[in-house]
């Protein structure tokens, strides 16, 4: 890439591409609340419904006053920043392929999602519930997820088309020891991370996992659980001034906030 032909919402687009093909635990995120970012910082405001109540129906009977609805608001702050910075040495660049900077873009946006990932699971505590699944093999790890399930059926999510369920690889290695068959269709096969589906609900394997003291702080969650914002507030090319290459810096803006707590179990799996 010549620093005369960077084009930046080109190159913005294409690592936005790369970001969404590198995601686990972003990709199953709500992401409506992006707006426009500018800045770390940054707040959006997502505002929620309070419970409807549902009363009985008898006819001729005048029905009660409308219910004035009770809004919640929670705040998703910009709180991370993040960068890259590298250069390409002309010479190296004569001498290797023309696509050398699309390669390093794509490590750096490889790069760039572990860190949002992290980020993300980082968030088990805010889980409504909690599980534990102590000295876990593959004779009980597949009770334990069914477990932290029911603590959703108990909280009214019934769909398992919209539950994830997310564990770390050693964890994923037990369930797939215990022979469980995992569903699978072409779509989910296309879909970083997963294994398949347990009755309905996608399995996802992430590195990202949080893991404390041989504790995998697994997650089983809805898709609008938490919820994230990103930007890339800005990808500049240029030429340092002591060095014959191209160089190329961009900054990464984003923050997530559990929003629906009561839809996200914390599966604390400690492993036998």
């Amino acid at each position: 890439m010549a620093i005369t032909n960077f084009i930046p919402t080109v190159w913005s687009e294409n690592l936005y591409k790369e970001l969404d093909k590198q995601y686990v635990a972003v990709a199953n995120c709500n992401r409506d609340y992006e707006g426009d970012i500018k800045n770390a910082g940054s707040v959006v405001k997502i505002c929620g419904v309070g419970s409807i109540t549902i009363n009985n129906y008898s006819k001729n009977i005048d029905m009660s006053n409308p219910q004035a609805l009770s809004d919640t608001v929670r705040d998703l702050t910009i709180n991370q920043a993040k960068y890259f910075n590298f250069q390409i040495d002309d010479i190296d660049k004569a001498q290797a392929s023309p696509k050398l900077m699309d390669a390093a873009m794509s490590v750096a946006a490889s790069a760039l999602a572990d860190m949002a990932d992290k980020y993300v699971y980082s968030l088990y505590e805010a889980a409504g519930s909690t599980v534990d699944a102590t000295a876990a093999d593959e004779n009980n790890i597949i009770a334990s997820i069914i477990e932290a399930r029911q603590k959703l059926y108990e909280n009214n999510v019934s769909d398992a088309s919209g539950i994830v369920i997310e564990v770390s690889p050693a964890v994923a290695s037990l369930i797939l020891k215990a022979k469980v068959a995992l569903s699978s269709d072409n779509a989910e096969t296309l879909e970083t991370g997963c294994l398949g589906s347990i009755g309905g609900c996608k399995v996802f394997v992430s590195n990202n996992i949080a893991v404390e003291d041989n504790v995998h702080k697994c997650i089983i969650r809805t898709k609008r659980a938490i919820a994230f914002a990103e930007q890339l507030s800005e990808i500049v090319a240029y030429r340092p001034e002591k060095r014959f290459a191209d160089a190329l810096k961009g900054l990464h803006l984003y923050g997530a906030s559990v929003v629906y707590p009561s839809e996200m179990v914390l599966l604390n799996v400690t492993v036998a």
